[in-house]
């Protein structure tokens, strides 16, 4: 940092109760003291905005872009401050003007740009970048309205805008524009960045592209607009519904426009750097997150040919050297195909790039399971990646060797060298300092301030792992962020629930292979034996959060059980003093902050195989939570790491899941048959009780599901999960031994901060 940029930090930092009172005295013409909560928070947006504009950008020879359909990176406020070391020192000053800084936050928006893990990671992947001083920044697109807002209503998921872009916000309108070509079609971009501030270093951008001519008033009713008119839709929603030909068309537009934005800034960067584009990956590299942005390799390609005056071979070269791709999926449906058609109708200009670049894999390689274009003309995104990118990584050891031999192993004998892995890592800055600032500071009392920059030195916990007091105070710091959540669950959802009751929690998108839909049927299970006169030792409450993609129907048909079991049990007098289900409502960053700080039973449940990694399972066990799970994803790592005594692990192993598949011998209907237990929970589902209170259409598609199909193998663990299940809840009653586990579920939880997963990416794939 620079002589003259420290002395205005300095400066500022001294001054900061005077420069927060003037500020309350230019926007509202009051004292701090008199000001609203609300009005609290703009001083503190712009206090905060001031403090970033001199802290110096990162800065070197090489960048990273790190290109991605989502980044959620939740409200910036408190991670902001504690990343500019100001955080403590806001606090007292708050407080001695009698405010509270955590009701203040509740008035920020939380920017609506993703959806999940993969956004989420995506925008722990940015403070890291930052807080190891790296060179990079983000380039996404800036939704308006980002995925969508979940209400519930008849006990039905009902999909509403997400209005949060504010006239005052972290965004920043740019003078940056770009002229973008679908075809002969044009449409203007706008360029608006976030500061994305490191701990203890630098500040990087996040750069969001929106078009000059939206129109949000296409959005009549719910999150219904007309795909068609491009011109005025293409940021108005994340991951619009692609059920009908013009929501795929659309999903193309927007991604093609996103690549399209980018390689136009990172072209004018190198311009204006006066770097040798033939040097384009000595000095950038392009991190392909995911399949979505897959298009930024032929269009740099075209733009080098058609305005750079590249040969061909010249610009493949070049363009190879510089993208690297991480893949998130072991799923064969999420491994992007857009029909060739398609393609033809949206960006014309780039098939002949597309089917140069196939021409030139068939000439090497006869396979058709490589081929980038398949015999039904669809375009395979992934293939391009890893043709034409110099990095193949996957997210979890487990996820990447299932990767090399099996899901892509016909990439992986081609291309070995290409391939490594990146096990994913949380921004623990956010995920201890943020939302759990009293674990925080207990554990610097403990054992120091280390931990704050090196997460690893968290493992020094284990030598109080016998200490009555520490494990006590952990404790302490456990119930009183449950009380916490039990208190914002009765004021968000009307429900209370008891503190003293073991929270077990579920809180990820809806998808079947994370089988929710399992976890609800051990819930009817416990339901039943409570009803049979079988009560649980102590109470538990079931805590589940997720939106499901609007055209997902049998993720709907999940969260439609979900909300009925709610409706049963809470209701059930008889019942609720023993158990207890909350579906929390619109869950996003916000909500996950206040639920895994209080959490007793993290469910980590999907299917072995199909997980590629997981993050909620890193923070919920940096939280003091026992993971209770399969052997999937970073589970794997998790179990590794705290060893058998404090994990919980069930079902089929990832290999026996694979053989079930590769001999197509796995029939639900026979596990039903066969297990009275199975038979009973899953006829519940279409029971009196439940159609009582459900629809049942609803109701009777998901049973349905459950018996003829079953993809993800939910009646293959059942038993298994019920007998784990019931076996974590009697170990929390053994209360010295669970305060062991949730100290060493704490200690190793270093090992996944996203420091130490960008560090390996920087010295493996961008060496910057």
């Amino acid at each position: 940092m620079s002589k003259h940029t420290n002395m205005q930090r300095d400066v500022l930092i001294l001054n900061l109760e005077e420069q927060l009172e003037g500020i309350a005295k230019d926007q509202f013409g009051k004292v701090l003291k008199d000001c609203t909560d609300r009005e609290a928070y703009y001083v503190l947006l712009e206090m905060t905005s001031r403090l970033m504009d001199v802290t110096e950008l990162n800065n070197g020879e090489k960048k990273i872009y790190y290109i991605s359909m989502e980044f959620l990176i939740g409200k910036l406020l408190s991670n902001n401050l504690i990343n500019l070391r100001v955080y403590d020192r806001i606090k007292d000053i708050l407080a001695k003007n009698g405010k509270d800084l955590a009701k203040i936050e509740e008035y920020e928006p939380e920017p609506s740009l993703g959806n999940g893990g993969l956004g989420r990671l995506a925008a722990c992947f940015l403070d890291s970048i930052a807080t190891l001083g790296l060179a990079g920044e983000g380039i996404g697109l800036n939704y308006h309205f980002g995925l969508f807002k979940q209400v519930f209503k008849d006990n039905l998921q009902v999909e509403e805008k997400n209005d949060w872009i504010e006239k005052n916000s972290w965004l920043e309108k740019t003078d940056t524009t770009f002229d973008i070509y679908f075809g002969r079609k044009k449409v203007v971009s706008r360029l608006y960045n976030m500061n994305i501030v490191g701990y203890r270093s630098g500040v990087n951008k996040l750069r969001l592209f929106d078009i000059e001519s939206i129109d949000e008033k296409l959005v009549k009713e719910g999150i219904n607009f007309d795909k068609t008119k491009t011109k005025n839709n293409l940021t108005l929603f994340l991951y619009p519904d692609d059920s009908d030909v013009a929501g795929n068309l659309l999903r193309i537009y927007q991604e093609y426009f996103l690549v399209s934005n980018a390689a136009h800034l990172i072209l004018r960067e190198q311009k204006e750097r006066q770097y040798d584009l033939h040097e384009l990956h000595n000095h950038a590299v392009i991190q392909i997150n995911d399949t979505h942005p897959t298009m930024i390799i032929p269009e740099l390609i075209r733009i080098l040919v058609e305005e750079k005056a590249f040969n061909i071979d010249e610009a493949i070269s070049v363009v190879s050297k510089t993208c690297a791709y991480t893949n998130h999926t072991i799923l064969a449906e999420a491994l992007e195909t857009w029909p060739l058609e398609y393609l033809e109708k949206v960006v014309p200009q780039l098939v002949p790039y597309i089917k140069e670049l196939d021409k030139r894999v068939r000439a090497k390689y006869k396979s058709s399971k490589v081929q980038i274009i398949d015999k039904e003309k669809k375009v395979h995104m992934a293939f391009i990646d890893i043709h034409y990118g110099f990095s193949v990584n996957g997210v979890a050891a487990i996820h990447t060797e299932i990767l090399k031999n099996s899901e892509l192993k016909d990439f992986y004998k081609i291309y070995p060298d290409k391939f490594n892995n990146k096990t994913n890592g949380i921004t623990f800055r956010r995920w201890l300092f943020s939302c759990n600032s009293p674990l925080t500071d207990f554990i610097s009392d403990v054992v120091g301030d280390g931990f704050k920059k090196d997460a690893t030195k968290l493992e020094k916990l284990l030598e109080y792992k016998d200490d009555r007091i520490t494990l006590e105070k952990l404790d302490e710091i456990k119930m009183l962020k449950k009380k916490e959540l039990a208190e914002y669950i009765k004021e968000h959802e009307n429900i209370e629930i008891d503190p003293e009751s073991i929270y077990d929690i579920q809180v990820k998108r809806l998808h079947e292979y994370k089988r929710q839909q399992m976890n609800a049927l051990y819930i009817i299970h416990k339901y039943l034996e409570i009803k049979g006169g079988k009560k649980p030792t102590r109470p538990i409450t079931f805590i589940f959060g997720a939106k499901a993609a609007p055209a997902y129907v049998i993720a709907k048909d999940i969260i439609h059980l979900i909300l009925v079991l709610q409706e049963i049990i809470n209701n059930d007098k008889d019942v609720n003093k023993y158990i207890k289900v909350v579906m929390a409502q619109n869950y996003n960053v916000s909500y996950a902050e206040k639920l895994i700080p209080a959490c007793d039973v993290s469910e980590q449940i999907s299917l072995a195989s199909k997980e590629a990694s997981g993050t909620g399972n890193m923070k919920f066990m940096l939280n003091g939570a026992v993971t209770l799970g399969t052997d999937d994803g970073a589970n794997v790592e998790i179990h590794e790491l705290v060893g058998d005594d404090n994990i919980f692990i069930f079902g089929a192993s990832a290999d026996e899941v694979i053989k079930h598949y590769k001999k197509a011998d796995y029939v639900s209907k026979d596990y039903y048959t066969k297990s009275p237990v199975i038979k009973e929970a899953v006829d519940f589902i279409i029971s009196k009780k439940c159609l009582k209170v459900g629809h049942k259409e609803n109701l009777e598609r998901l049973y349905n599901e459950l018996l003829n199909k079953d993809w993800f193998m939910t009646l293959l663990d059942l038993e298994s999960y019920i007998k784990k299940k019931d076996e974590i809840f009697e170990a929390y009653e053994d209360r010295d031994r669970w305060r062991q586990m949730m100290l060493v579920n704490i200690a190793k939880a270093g090992f996944f901060s996203s420091d130490r997963t960008i560090e390996e990416y920087n010295r493996d794939i961008w060496k910057c």
